[in-house]
């Protein structure tokens, strides 16, 4: 009772506003109406290691042409909603403002999308930022998104098990092909947690997936430290070549 009066009276004291056009609404941390019906999010059916999304339903465990003749180093990927206009703002507003309430919201949607990941994973890891770029933004917004994940779903975070060494250039503009080679052996599982890691089913938390360069090397690693299996579970993807100048 004494919470549920609280948040009356900060509710009161400053009205919920949401997250994206900053307009009324009814609980804080969300979205009004309006935009929420501007994201669009990724439903089943989906490939099952590319989490892009299928026309029909093609049955469990389906794979995209694409999965077939590329396999990603990952196991299983997922995503909440495709990367719109709507969903930039999201991602920028925490990325960039520090958003705090944005990062709540963007968790809360990739529950849904991501619940069998997550129920199989023994732990929760963000894709790291350099100590260089964690320094210059203050906080890494992967790892926001981990942590709420990980408060939401009572899974355990971890985010001393894979480090990025090398402080690579910004993706945005990059080729796909450029994304590889900017991220090759950009990180690393410490000698002294390798204990850690092998023999178990880490998921990846990060908050957008475009050519998946990123979380391709951050898999790779930890496949290579001996990692059971890695999944990925990303707040939007990009499913237009074009958006590559966009969005790292």
């Amino acid at each position: 009772m004494a919470a549920a009066l609280w948040r009356g009276l900060v509710n009161w004291l400053t009205p919920p506003k949401c997250v994206v056009c900053r307009a009324d609404v009814t609980a804080g941390e969300s979205l009004c109406l309006c935009c929420w019906q501007t994201l669009t999010f990724i439903d089943e059916p989906v490939c099952d290691v590319l989490g892009t999304p299928f026309e029909y339903d093609q049955g469990e465990g389906a794979l995209s042409p694409a999965a077939i003749a590329d396999p990603p180093p990952w196991d299983r990927a997922r995503a909440a909603v495709a990367f719109t206009e709507t969903a930039r703002h999201l991602v920028h507003r925490l990325k960039y403002n520090d958003a705090q309430e944005a990062g709540h919201a963007m968790a809360r949607m990739m529950l849904g999308p991501g619940r069998k990941l997550i129920a199989e994973c023994d732990c929760i890891m963000p894709v790291p930022l350099h100590r260089r770029r964690l320094w210059q933004r203050r906080f890494n917004q992967a790892a926001v998104l981990a942590q709420h994940v990980a408060r939401l779903s009572g899974k355990p975070m971890v985010h001393d098990c894979l480090l990025r060494q090398v402080a690579t250039r910004s993706q945005v503009g990059l080729t796909a092909e450029e994304r590889r080679r900017n991220v090759r052996r950009a990180f690393l599982v410490p000698p002294e947690r390798l204990a850690a890691v092998a023999g178990r089913s880490v998921l990846l938390v990060d908050d957008v997936r475009t050519t998946g360069a990123t979380v391709e090397a951050c898999a790779a690693t930890l496949k290579a430290a001996g990692a059971a299996r890695v999944d990925v579970l990303s707040f939007a993807l990009v499913l237009a070549p074009a958006q590559l100048h966009i969005e790292g």
